[in-house]
């Protein structure tokens, strides 16, 4: 077990004073077997009300709102936190029909659904290398996130959260959302039910790529195990050292923070993340977005009302 201290600031700030402004924030951790939440403390510029619920993938969510105007928002998260090691998965059944939960069919079958995309036939291919007669479930996941961890440079600032898939397999680059989302569509394509997850990664002996920053990885279900986490930035099971805030089909699903607003104003986006470890070490991350404007916005379910806004969802995950 392993204590962590994590500080996760969210900021933005407006050339010019916007209004109604309405937002979602996804950063209560997960209280699990897997962590435990000692001490969480939300900080919100002006003390707006926030409505608390779970939406349908279990995610503590809330929502706010600011109405007066303001020319900028910070959404602070201080969080104290226990992890519990798990051991990894080990070799386990080959038989498919295994992959299937009984009384969740049907979350698992929109799990085990792959996106629509142009370049699936190089999927394809990947999917004939690894898959082999006799080989247990978790050896196949594990498999595929070392493909995307081999294949694919961990480089910064080329993709933004609308970066698609075709686009990441053209360029074979990115950072942890695009690994992510690369090995969600291998192991779909195979069929296996799997999770998009959203985090932190802490600090390690070995060190391990986004270190001190918000991230990402995946979580696949492995018959007589559960959910297994896997991060194919740093190809490994995540055992003890991933913090789990949020988890969907993809990033959208678990975007930390994101909203719109009435304004014509340009806006800066800044994340500041440190991830302290209990022999004092402290790692830090700072990313500043320059964010243009949008013409109109909506990020509700319901019908949009069309107004001039800002969307404020951007990549955090490094």
């Amino acid at each position: 077990m392993a204590i962590f201290s994590i500080h996760h600031i969210t900021r933005y700030e407006y050339t010019r004073p916007v209004k109604e402004s309405l937002n979602q924030i996804k950063i209560h951790p997960f209280n699990n077997d897997a962590q435990e939440i000692l001490q969480h403390e939300l900080i919100i510029s002006g003390q707006p009300d926030l409505h608390l619920f779970n939406d349908y993938w279990g995610n503590r969510t809330g929502i706010f709102t600011v109405a007066e105007p303001h020319k900028s928002l910070m959404i602070e998260s201080k969080l104290l936190v226990r992890t519990i090691e798990r051991e990894p998965p080990v070799a386990n059944t080959t038989d498919t029909a295994a992959w299937i939960i009984p009384g969740n069919e049907l979350l698992l079958t929109e799990l085990c659904q792959s996106e629509r995309i142009s370049k699936q036939e190089e999927i394809l291919k990947i999917v004939e290398q690894i898959q082999k007669e006799g080989t247990s479930h978790a050896e196949i996941i594990r498999q595929c996130s070392e493909y995307v961890y081999l294949n694919f440079q961990y480089i910064k600032g080329i993709t933004d959260y609308e970066t698609t898939v075709d686009e990441i397999l053209e360029h074979k680059s990115g950072v942890c959302q695009d690994f992510a989302h690369v090995l969600l569509q291998i192991l779909r394509t195979i069929g296996i039910p799997c999770l998009y997850v959203s985090g932190y990664i802490c600090p390690n002996k070995n060190g391990m790529r986004g270190e001190g920053a918000t991230h990402a990885w995946v979580e696949a279900w492995i018959p007589d195990y559960g959910w297994a986490g896997i991060d194919p930035t740093n190809n490994t099971w995540v055992l003890g050292n991933h913090i789990k805030l949020a988890a969907g089909r993809n990033f959208k699903d678990c975007t930390p923070v994101k909203g719109t607003f009435k304004g014509s104003g340009r806006q800066q986006l800044s994340v500041y993340v440190s991830v302290g470890y209990e022999d004092g070490h402290v790692f830090e991350e700072m990313n500043n977005v320059m964010m243009e404007q949008n013409q109109i916005v909506s990020d509700t379910e319901e019908e949009p009302e069309f107004i001039p806004g800002n969307d404020q969802q951007v990549q955090q995950q490094q």
